[in-house]
């Protein structure tokens, strides 16, 4: 099978929707389908076509960025042909350019599915707000023109606003999570390398340093654990540099 996977950021760019799809579209290649991410060229350093453990990676050059959005001329185009080349289209969402895509797919009698990843919260700000209701429009419009819907797990399919329009084609699958045994040994070291005291409250977050993840909520909540748990400590995994749309 020709699976197309569409998506605004792709490898290099790190994030969970990111590792989600390559892990995703390499396994369909390891199981001997044809694998073609498109995707942008948010970084004019990567290249406009390449070949990834067997996935085919196609970039399409951005004008220019807007907050996490891209402007990519060639978008609309070059997509059209690429959808009438497969057999079925993979769309990640949240993503502004979905509902085109879903649209060439039933223009072009070939299935659309959505990988629907989260609910998007900007930081605060009119300019912010308006971007929001700009992709929550693009999301329902893709929902509406998708084949099928699939999200990470049921509890966040009976609790989300958007996913509750479409529980007539939506199905949870658990997302390709791959965790690597820890080494013998690397569980202490990583203690005494941190000065971590088991006696004491360590709390673990794991994620961009991005509004959406709640890291405003941890950091108002450190005063109070603080005062009640003093030698508290917070360890951060992940990008907190140059996160896009988020340098506030």
């Amino acid at each position: 099978m020709k699976i197309l996977t569409v998506l605004t950021y792709y490898r290099p760019h790190t994030s969970g929707l990111t590792i989600y799809a390559e892990r995703l579209a390499e396994a369909f290649a390891r199981r001997g389908h044809e694998v073609t991410v498109f995707t942008s060229r948010f970084d004019p350093s990567t290249p406009l076509n390449e070949v990834r453990n067997g996935v085919k990676i196609v970039r399409v050059p951005v004008m220019f960025r807007l907050s996490k959005g891209v402007l990519m001329p060639r978008f609309g185009w070059d997509v059209t042909r690429y959808v009438r080349e497969h057999d079925v289209v993979q769309l990640h969402l949240p993503q502004f350019d979905a509902p085109g895509v879903a649209f060439r797919g039933r223009l072009f009698g070939k299935p659309a599915v959505l990988t629907y990843h989260c609910d998007l919260f900007m930081p605060p700000g009119l300019f912010n707000r308006l971007v929001n209701t700009v992709v929550h429009f693009q999301n329902n419009m893709a929902g509406r023109l998708a084949d099928h819907i699939v999200t990470y797990t049921q509890d966040y399919a009976d609790n989300s606003a958007y996913l509750s329009r479409y529980k007539h084609k939506l199905t949870p699958i658990l997302p390709p999570v791959e965790l690597p045994a820890p080494l013998p040994g690397s569980v202490d070291a990583f203690r005494r390398e941190n000065q971590i005291d088991e006696r004491h409250p360590v709390i673990g977050m794991a994620a961009r340093f991005a509004a959406e993840k709640g890291v405003e909520v941890l950091l108002d909540a450190m005063p109070a654990v603080l005062e009640n748990f003093p030698e508290a400590q917070v360890r951060f995994a992940g990008q907190y540099d140059n996160v896009l749309g988020e340098q506030a």
